[in-house]
């Protein structure tokens, strides 16, 4: 009887143990993940929140004007576009590039004091893996970067600097092939086109680097955050280089400690992608011919089509977003066990 008893308790704290360790991250929706106090983040949930329902954003898109966005919140225009002091490029000497922004941000709680995680263990190719097995990646040099060598790209490169050069950083060359119905509209939107005009691809490829924040700008990013505690650490992610509809996207992932527990640490992730408006407002006669209604863009993008599918790309930047996130989340807490 004393053994039977024993190998139920057994049993029961090794299911525990199984249950806990199989436990993921559930995503909570808020109107602004600063706006939940740290105390009421319950384990293993994301607080996320984006700008769908903001009152900057376009009711037609759900996408916020860059300038409105740029002008609004200069603390996020500071740390979330692919340097300070970025502005929509020049089309010609009387034109710019108009842009409109997807922004998301979360945070959760992790069971470990926040210099006991290192960040550094996600600059490289596996931690992109990881993060949608759909994306395929490649590293490359600052020679591959496209702003480093093309004119035409040259906008989203820093003044200071060129992409790739530092050498704790990584380079990557990403590429996504459409899932579902999506490259059969494609397809037939191609058939539709002008032979004159560049087909459509059915992929999207972008460039990236991967780096860790640094002193003077890590202490900065409180103000990000908006919470008053040590930066422990900070990982970006900067795409410089897409070949259709987006301009660039930004991931920046802040390890701060908790502000009332000495065991625990904070995380805030933010996401930025910046979309072409002369994209969305050129196919927007998409929504007058029935067989190509579903492949409207800002509809693809905000994952308000019937093609949308998955958790990647496909199924739209609000789901591509939340999916990244939980899957960062369990990530960072998945190694803070060991």
């Amino acid at each position: 009887m004393r053994l039977h008893r024993a190998a139920v308790l057994i049993a029961a704290w090794v299911a525990a143990c199984t249950g806990a360790a199989a436990q993921e991250f559930q995503l909570e929706d808020v109107p602004a993940a600063a706006s939940v106090p740290i105390a009421q983040i319950k384990p293993r949930t994301v607080i996320f929140a984006d700008q769908r329902n903001d009152k900057l954003a376009d009711p037609s898109t759900g996408l916020i004007p860059f300038d409105d966005w740029a002008r609004s919140r200069p603390v996020q225009r500071r740390f979330l576009s692919p340097f300070p002091g970025f502005v929509e490029p020049a089309l010609n000497q009387q034109t710019k590039l108009k842009l409109s922004v997807y922004q998301a941000e979360a945070r959760f709680r992790l069971p470990r004091p926040a210099a006991a995680l290192d960040l550094s263990r996600y600059t490289n190719i596996a931690l992109l893996e990881q993060i949608d097995p759909a994306i395929k990646h490649w590293t490359i040099t600052a020679a591959d970067a496209v702003p480093n060598k093309d004119a035409g790209a040259a906008h989203n490169r820093p003044p200071d600097r060129r992409w790739c050069e530092d050498a704790k950083a990584i380079c990557a060359q990403s590429r996504y092939r459409f899932e579902g119905k999506i490259p059969q509209g494609i397809q037939l939107a191609n058939k539709l086109r002008e032979e004159t005009k560049k087909p459509i691809p059915d992929f999207i490829e972008f460039q990236s680097e991967i780096t860790l924040v640094t002193q003077p700008h890590l202490a900065e990013l409180p103000m990000l955050t908006g919470l008053d505690s040590t930066v422990t650490g900070a990982l970006e992610q900067n795409i410089f280089w897409v070949n259709q509809v987006i301009q660039f996207g930004k991931l920046l992932a802040i390890l701060q400690q908790h502000p009332t527990e000495r065991e625990a640490a904070i995380a805030t992730v933010f996401i930025l992608v910046a979309v072409r408006n002369d994209v969305l407002n050129k196919q927007r006669e998409y929504s007058n011919t029935p067989m190509l209604r579903n492949l409207v863009p800002a509809q693809l993008l905000m994952g308000n089509s019937s093609f949308n599918s998955g958790d990647s790309l496909s199924a739209g930047l609000p789901k591509y977003a939340r999916s990244r996130i939980k899957a960062i989340a369990n990530m960072m807490e998945r190694d803070g066990r060991h």
